[in-house]
């Protein structure tokens, strides 16, 4: 952590243990990662997006987040089917760091089973397990 940025941790969504977020938007689950996962990650320069149309299981890989770092796969917070994609992350990866809450979601799902989100964590349990170094 370069320690000289405030993380937010937005309210209105739920949080994985592998740094995603989801959050409803009417029928569909927006996916992104998290502010503390793409400041951790440093400078993003490739993102490898899922397909539409393929299914997705809570839990399993769908895409991977490249940054001058590291590589790092992007976990399903939820089951369902891959309904779009962030193109614009193809062409301009950076907006992850820029604004990974919102115009950086990667992708939007339509839930097979609602009921997994009730798994989640919400922003403030996310919080207190950064930072009282349960999950890294």
């Amino acid at each position: 952590m370069s320690g000289n940025k405030t993380i937010n941790y937005a309210s209105d969504r739920k949080y994985s243990e592998t740094h995603e977020w989801v959050k409803m938007e009417g029928e569909l689950a927006v996916v992104g990662i998290s502010d503390y996962a793409q400041d951790a990650l440093g400078d993003v320069v490739f993102v490898e997006l899922p397909k539409v149309g393929a299914t997705v299981s809570a839990g399993a890989q769908f895409g991977v987040v490249e940054s001058v770092k590291a590589a790092s796969d992007i976990f399903s917070p939820i089951s369902g089917t891959v309904a779009a994609v962030n193109e614009k992350l193809s062409s301009a990866p950076e907006t992850l760091n820029q604004d990974s809450l919102s115009a950086g979601w990667i992708a939007k799902i339509k839930p097979s089973n609602p009921a997994e989100m009730n798994k989640l964590m919400d922003a403030a349990t996310y919080q207190k397990k950064i930072e009282a170094g349960e999950i890294h």
